[in-house]
């Protein structure tokens, strides 16, 4: 059907082998109606998120709200008890939904896969059906990849393979190649939507059930959409309400100081709060950019989880999710480990095992880790902690005092801006860029994994500090024209190869990183007006169809 109208839904994307078996007559009917009831509510929401964001520019510090003091003050509500599948959750692994990470992250001995459709996945159609399609395989156990190299890739027995958490886009990205009377889809309808539809009942015969990632939530009403959005798919498809189970990730500013309430919009199909803390510092350069010295932070890797703004977030997070029976999941370990290097290798697995045993002592249920080596790490220092308990939701954090004046306590965080971390700045976000537009949203830089939040941070910071008339710590004023020197010469650095995005990727990190006006998030030009499909690769399946049909 692509290029054809079908039920006032449009495809405009070229076919990608298998997509029938994902965009059924039956599927596309449901996402549309899940699309149409909500389009208004959601344009609603992100005006309002607009709106906001002036006003904590122009002074306006946000607060607890004073009109859901009554959710936040009744001690007796609850959200639903874990559900099959989610009762431990000490060690989550994430990654995109690409066949060999599917393989690898289900293999690798993690207790949940989050399976990403977001930041670490460009959104080219071909990821967004292969992604759908690598799902369904993987739960009919007829999933597997051969290497360039010849190395083969099969799933683990059943038993042993972790739960399923998927994670749709947040409510700002578009499906710019599903059009609905001539207007684009929400990428997180359609995510979430197609995975539902197909694998439900799927889940539900297996003994677990439909589980997801809500990214990049800014308030309680936005939560209240989502919950809308669940009950009405349960409806469509004969599902009992409650099956659905989300986890929000806190990883907007604004959504710190709702944390309590989110988990009550989502109460019958919460199970928990996630530290999404890239993100997070990301949300905090945004909101409070133009809002003076108070709010400018140091180079990104001098900023850790013992931040007093970080430590007051991270330990209000598990607070509000004991308090109500949800589960407090931590944050991501980015290190990605280098066997050429053990002296390296050995001192960064000594920081993830540091940062992973604060997220436990503090009482958090699990964490996040983006590399399967890391799973014995994390895994080790969680069993010290929980022995045979699969969570501690028990250990209420009664000795946290909720503060909104200390989540906004950036000034109190030490650290300096350097040269040095202005240049990673920008290797790291040219480098991600270029490879997000050839369609790789993960990308292993400097023995880190970097992600769409990552790359976030680096173009914000360089903004801010240009727009604040920062100092370095040998007293340079960052300006405009020293920042655009640098540029210069790291991308004469950069290593090109034939077919490279580098000039598209300097053009949109300059845009987003220099430009006088700040763009929300630069993944929605670079999406809009950059991001193009390259030819699916042959497989004999597809070569076999070109012969048949040239018959």
């Amino acid at each position: 059907m692509n290029g054809i109208t079908f039920n006032g839904i449009t495809l405009t994307a070229q076919p990608i082998h298998r997509q029938e078996e994902i965009l059924t007559p039956e599927a596309l009917d449901f996402i549309a109606a899940l699309n149409r009831t909500t389009t208004a509510r959601r344009q609603e929401l992100l005006d309002a998120r607009q709106t906001r964001r002036r006003q904590i520019l122009s002074g306006s510090d946000p607060r607890f709200l004073a009109h859901t003091s009554t959710i936040r003050e009744d001690p007796r509500w609850r959200v639903a008890p874990p559900a099959p599948g989610l009762e431990d959750r000490r060690v989550e692994i994430t990654g995109p939904v690409d066949r060999k990470m599917t393989i690898n992250a289900l293999n690798s001995g993690a207790k949940v896969w989050l399976a990403d459709m977001e930041d670490s996945s460009t959104p080219t159609w071909g990821n967004v059906i292969r992604g759908q399609l690598n799902l369904i395989d993987a739960l009919e156990r007829r999933i597997d990849f051969i290497s360039a190299e010849g190395k083969e890739y099969r799933l683990a027995p059943q038993e042993e393979l972790p739960t399923i958490v998927v994670r749709p886009r947040g409510w700002h990205l578009p499906e710019k190649h599903l059009l609905i009377n001539g207007k684009p889809m929400a990428g997180g309808i359609v995510d979430f939507g197609l995975f539902f539809f197909h694998n439900a009942q799927r889940l539900i015969a297996q003994g677990k059930g439909p589980y997801f990632y809500l990214p990049k939530i800014e308030n309680h009403l936005e939560a209240r959409l989502w919950n809308d959005i669940f009950i009405q798919a349960q409806d469509l498809l004969g599902i009992p309400q409650g099956t659905i189970r989300a986890t929000v990730l806190i990883e907007t500013i604004t959504a710190a100081f709702e944390m309590e309430e989110i988990l009550y919009e989502l109460r019958d199909h919460a199970s928990g709060l996630n530290a999404g803390r890239w993100d997070y510092l990301f949300s905090v350069i945004k909101n409070f950019r133009t809002r003076g010295p108070r709010f400018v932070l140091p180079d990104r890797n001098q900023i850790t989880m013992t931040a007093p703004f970080m430590r007051a977030y991270t330990e209000q997070l598990v607070r509000a999710c004991h308090r109500r029976g949800a589960m407090a999941i931590g944050g991501m370990a980015a290190f990605v480990p280098n066997r050429r290097d053990p002296e390296a290798n050995a001192n960064a697995m000594d920081k993830v095992r540091a940062d992973k045993t604060r997220e436990a002592n503090d009482g958090f249920d699990g964490s996040w880790v983006a590399h399967p080596d890391l799973v014995p790490v994390a895994m080790e220092v969680f069993d010290e902690v929980l022995g045979w308990n699969p969570n501690q939701i028990s250990r209420t954090r009664e000795d946290v005092e909720p503060d909104d004046r200390a989540l906004l306590d950036v000034a109190s965080t030490t650290g300096t801006i350097t040269e040095e971390g202005i240049r990673a700045n920008i290797w790291v976000g040219i480098q991600y860029i270029e490879s997000w537009l050839r369609g790789h949203g993960a990308v292993a830089l400097n023995n880190l994994m970097e992600d769409a939040a990552t790359a976030e941070i680096s173009r914000s910071q360089i903004w801010q500090w240009i727009h604040s008339q920062a100092i370095t710590d040998t007293g340079e004023l960052i300006t405009f024209d020293w920042v655009k020197e640098m540029l210069e010469e790291e991308f004469e650095k950069m290593p090109r190869f034939d077919a490279d995005r580098f000039e598209d990727a300097l053009e949109i990190f300059e845009a987003v990183a220099l430009g006088e006006e700040f763009p929300t998030f630069l993944t929605l030009s670079a999406y809009s007006d950059y991001l193009s499909e390259t030819p699916e690769p042959e497989t004999p399946q597809t070569v076999k169809a070109r012969e048949l049909a040239a018959v």
